[in-house]
């Protein structure tokens, strides 16, 4: 009997774990992706990637911060689309590329992709795409909302934003 309880136990804790962990497709409605596609793949196509990355991230930090749903984060991007160009734009003239960017929000299938600790799964993702060029050059990318990209300094202080889903679900499995 005491062997029937204990393979019920791990058996029911199998179960519960599958269920409570399986995540069906609409929940990749809740993340909003940003990616920056380089001109090509040429070294120095992929270096002026990251340095627009990096003026975009700095432009979108106030923006990402103060978005209470993924809903009004697309809202506040949707408004912000001219100025992300504009600040793409500013970094390639300054490096003396004669191509721009396009800013652009759209739904795109992904494949699976890991961002620190967090998996997003393949599959149709709302995001943010910068398309520098032509834009057929490998991307970087990130997590908009919920905020999982952004880290940096801020009136002196370093700033980390976090994801409370992802806190949720790693308190959740480390208990």
């Amino acid at each position: 009997m005491k062997k029937f309880c204990i393979v019920f136990g791990f058996l029911f804790i199998i179960i519960l774990t599958v269920v409570l962990t399986a995540q069906p497709s609409a929940e990749k409605t809740e993340f909003l992706r940003l990616h920056v596609r380089a001109n090509s793949d040429s070294v120095i196509d992929q270096e002026i990637k990251y340095e627009v990355k990096d003026a975009i991230v700095e432009y979108l930090m106030p923006v990402a911060a103060s978005c209470e749903s993924k809903e009004d984060a697309m809202a506040k991007l949707e408004d912000s689309l001219s100025g992300i160009e504009a600040v793409a734009d500013r970094v390639l003239s300054e490096h003396g590329f004669s191509y721009r960017a396009k800013a652009d929000l759209r739904r795109e299938d992904f494949p699976t992709r890991v961002y620190e600790d967090v998996t997003l799964e393949a599959g149709v993702y709302d995001a943010l795409i910068v398309e520098l060029g032509s834009g057929e050059g490998a991307n970087w990318w990130c997590v908009l909302y919920p905020p999982m990209c952004f880290a940096g300094e801020a009136d002196g202080n370093n700033i980390r934003y976090r994801s409370r889903i992802y806190e949720i679900i790693r308190d959740f499995f480390a208990n």
